[in-house]
């Protein structure tokens, strides 16, 4: 016949072992009690456990350590059972009793033990969840990662939940310059506290997660909209705790209202909506926050259509180089021009803005660009063996090659296989795009000059670190943008003209040549002339030109630039 003093004991472990297992999870104040009741029952005084990830932790006491009972009063260690785990993490149980307590007897002993051994199995296998759940829902820098976003998802849906809620993706935009002004380590902590601002507008009902990079997604309730959008578009945050200093951080971002009649099936469909607005608010223009309509998807239908049919078009030889001819607005004369792509499918030119964004998003582009310049250096190489008056051509590269540390060896590999003297081609680099470091762009570009190959910064002054580029990198050509062109109700003194007039004066204190794009008035033809800007493209003289109209251009090789016409003629 069972004692009162096993009754009691074993009512206490099935309770402490209910308490965790619980299916729906288990309660840290159940297992509290039962341990209560134990302890109690075999007269312990206190009862501690300790976690730590390895033993070096353990001796340096970097740990947790949860005091399961203590009844306050002086007592002592009488037993401790310590043990590693597979993962080598640490896990250790201590008992005490009153100093005047009789010693445990061996039935209590072996009783006292296996409750320590199964506290030490719940805590390293509880433990070991946390660590799975820490690995597999946050990256390594603490952040909730796509799998969180993706699971919160379906528990929403699980619920019933999701409609009413708002879906967003957003990238942090020039967060390289904030980088190069601040410094990696208060970028970082921009980055934080910029999170930390959208989770406390999300509350507790919403998620923010980090995708990789500067890139993240969100869910939050539709009626917080309004202020989530205003943290996007826009927020100072502290970088400098110390010093209180802030930066202005803000984001491109696209969004999804989820409603009744959206049919959800998987957490993809979602993800598909907030990315298509997303990448419409980066390549949109101003408005760099966008929500989701069907357009989009039709636009990401053709988007992977282009991607499926660019190899076969490159390899047929689809795209085809029209030359925009670049005058000297002094006296005429014809002295370069840009090579232009344009695809030719089906006897149709597809406009390159259908294309070209498209092709950007990936590294399809270097090959489209490559292919350019070896297209340029074969005509080049046609005209000189025919003994014709030979230009210099600009080719632009995209930003993307900036990944490529041997472009340098590529560019010229093109260039030379094609026995192309170095001073007929023209390497241009847009400065709009502002992800890409300096050095890179540096190390590059004096690598063409030490070739002799010519390097331009295309559309200068429509970046955000215009001034920066010319004084950190030797370009040999400064193309203005046509933004910067006073237009026919500018007078001497508005501010387009007079910006106009000192760009030209800086590019040419600084050595460089300097061409305006965009010019198709006389008007703005006689304000080059005023401005000595003696080099210019655009519709004026001709649009971009397909190869048997350029080469007609390049053998007259003159303008007749009458500028009360409205435009140039060709002699």
């Amino acid at each position: 016949m069972q004692s009162n003093f096993d009754i009691s004991y074993y009512l206490g472990l099935e309770k402490m072992l209910a308490a965790m297992s619980k299916a729906e999870g288990f309660s840290i104040d159940d297992i509290n009690s039962a341990l209560t009741d134990l302890c109690k029952t075999l007269r312990i005084s206190k009862g501690v456990a300790e976690y730590y990830n390895n033993a070096a932790y353990e001796k340096q006491g970097r740990g947790d350590v949860f005091v399961c009972y203590d009844d306050g009063t002086e007592c002592k260690p009488v037993m401790q059972r310590r043990i590693v785990t597979p993962s080598m993490t640490v896990c250790k149980c201590t008992v005490y009793m009153n100093d005047d307590a009789a010693p445990l007897d061996e039935t209590e002993r072996e009783r006292v033990d296996m409750i320590m051994r199964t506290i030490l199995s719940f805590i390293s296998r509880s433990r070991l969840q946390v660590i799975v759940e820490r690995l597999t829902f946050y990256d390594d820098n603490g952040y909730r990662n796509l799998r969180s976003f993706m699971r919160f998802i379906e528990q929403l849906a699980e619920k019933g939940e999701l409609s009413g809620n708002t879906a967003a993706h957003f990238n942090l935009r020039h967060f390289t310059l904030i980088n190069q002004e601040i410094g990696r380590s208060g970028g970082d902590m921009a980055i934080r506290n910029y999170f930390t601002l959208l989770e406390e507008a999300v509350g507790e009902s919403g998620i923010v997660c980090r995708v990789g990079g500067d890139n993240f997604v969100c869910v939050f309730d539709s009626g917080l909209t309004d202020r989530v959008v205003e943290i996007l578009k826009g927020a100072p945050v502290v970088y400098d705790v110390a010093k209180q200093n802030r930066v202005m951080v803000s984001s491109s971002a696209g969004l999804f209202n989820i409603t009744d009649d959206f049919e959800y099936q998987r957490p993809g469909d979602i993800m598909d909506r907030i990315l298509s607005s997303s990448q419409a608010a980066r390549t949109g223009g101003k408005d760099t926050i966008m929500f989701f309509d069907d357009r989009m998807i039709i636009g990401k239908e053709k988007m992977m259509k282009i991607q499926q049919l660019f190899p076969k078009a490159l390899e047929n030889n689809e795209f085809k180089v029209f030359y925009q001819p670049k005058i000297d607005v002094k006296t005429g004369e014809l002295i370069g021009a840009e090579a232009l792509c344009r695809w030719v499918r089906d006897g149709k030119i597809v406009p390159p803005v259908e294309f070209i964004p498209v092709l950007e998003q990936n590294t399809d582009i270097c090959l489209l660009d490559f292919y350019m310049l070896d297209h340029v250096c074969k005509d080049i190489a046609r005209w000189l063996k025919e003994g014709r008056k030979v230009v210099r051509i600009s080719v632009n590269l995209s930003r993307k090659h900036m990944m490529d540390v041997d472009l340098l060896k590529h560019i010229m590999d093109i260039i030379d296989s094609n026995y192309i003297p170095h001073e007929y081609i023209e390497i241009e680099l847009t400065e709009t795009t502002t992800d890409v470091e300096f050095r890179d762009l540096k190390r590059v570009v004096s690598g063409l000059q030490q070739e002799g190959i010519y390097t331009s910064v295309d559309d200068f002054g429509m970046g955000y670190s215009s001034l920066n580029l010319i004084r950190e990198i030797p370009w040999n050509v400064l193309k203005v943008d046509k933004s910067f062109l006073p237009v026919q109700d500018d007078t001497e003194n508005s501010t387009r003209s007079i910006m106009f007039k000192y760009v030209v004066a800086m590019a040419k204190e600084l050595g460089l040549e300097c061409i305006a794009e965009g010019v198709e008035t006389s008007d703005q033809v006689q304000v080059l002339r005023d401005n000595d800007c003696f080099y210019a493209q655009g519709f004026f003289f001709d649009k971009p030109l397909p190869l048997s109209d350029f080469e007609e251009r390049l053998a007259a090789h003159h303008y007749n630039i009458n500028i009360d016409d409205k435009e140039g003629k060709k002699v």
